[in-house]
């Protein structure tokens, strides 16, 4: 069983916006669950490697992109356990000169590092990690093993996130959360209370998320928010990261460039444009993913921008 490090937290950020506008702008803080498996990966897997200890798998696998934190916080949870983990990554390119990608990309070198296999796929192959075929396959050349998901959604991942919220977050008028594959937000619309909207704020450009969400929530007092994604998935501005710094400057919080950092952003654009009434209560979810800071930090520097602190 995966055990927490610390004790989720809500920090209250104060600022002369907050002030001026009656606001109160809480972050739980997820991410300090686990110094690995942070945020919402420690809520998705944890279930998931419960049933996959009760079933009698030795082995999990699940996919990725290169700097995922899903396979990142996959491949920490499995060395805990001592599960072997199976990381099928997005992009055969990268599995030419394995050497050379491990000692570029810092999400994939930890995952190997915590006992993970790699196994590279074509993009063209990776959007078929769904069907029977390809799932097949991979039991072909693997063995009996758990599937987890691309992102950890799943029954039991919601399950998971749904313990996020605890009896003193009832006063809260809005919970925020960013969102990937739907997993965390679903767990927080049904923990929620009724008097309670759930904002989720995707990382992606998309047109789906609404009916995968849909599958697993139980209420309908939720929406998604999209018009903070930067232009698509782990798309990011200099605009963005001075953001994401000064937070961190001020508030002493760390957010991620592609989830909570965007989520953040979000979330006081519209303060200042009067979104939420006068004297309303949020609370925004910190769901971890400070790892791909890092990988996020090499690109910044090839395009010539300001780094994440």
């Amino acid at each position: 069983m995966l055990t927490p490090q610390q004790q989720p937290y809500n920090q209250q950020l104060n600022d002369c916006l907050l002030r001026k506008k009656d606001i109160t702008l809480v972050v739980k803080r997820e991410d300090v669950l686990h110094e690995h498996v942070s945020g919402n990966k420690f809520r998705k897997l944890y279930y998931n490697m419960i049933e996959a200890r009760k079933k009698g798998y030795d082995q999990l696998l699940t996919f990725g992109g290169a700097y995922s934190n899903h396979i990142a916080a996959t491949a920490a949870a499995g060395k805990e356990l001592g599960i072997q983990t199976i990381g099928v990554i997005r992009g055969d390119e990268l599995g030419e000169n394995l050497e050379q990608t491990l000692q570029e990309n810092p999400t994939l070198r930890f995952a190997v590092s915590q006992g993970m296999q790699l196994h590279f796929v074509s993009r063209k192959a990776y959007r078929q990690k769904t069907e029977p075929e390809f799932i097949e396959n991979l039991f072909q050349l693997f063995g009996k093993f758990y599937l987890v998901p691309e992102g950890g959604t799943n029954e039991l991942a919601v399950k998971g996130t749904g313990e996020i919220l605890t009896p003193e977050d009832e006063a809260f008028d809005y919970i925020c959360s960013a969102v990937g594959t739907g997993g965390t937000i679903a767990g927080l619309i049904n923990s929620a209370q009724p008097h309670q909207k759930v904002l989720g704020f995707p990382a992606l450009k998309e047109n789906f998320l609404h009916r995968d969400i849909a599958k697993y929530a139980q209420s309908d007092h939720w929406e998604l928010i999209r018009d903070y994604h930067f232009g698509g998935f782990a798309k990011i501005d200099k605009k963005l990261v001075n953001f994401i710094n000064l937070v961190n400057t001020l508030h002493n919080l760390p957010l991620d460039p592609v989830y909570t950092g965007k989520m953040l952003y979000g979330i006081i654009d519209l303060i200042k444009k009067k979104y939420f009434p006068k004297g309303s209560k949020i609370l925004a979810i910190h769901t971890g993913g400070l790892q791909g800071k890092a990988g996020m930090n090499l690109r910044l520097k090839q395009k010539n921008l300001p780094l994440l602190k």
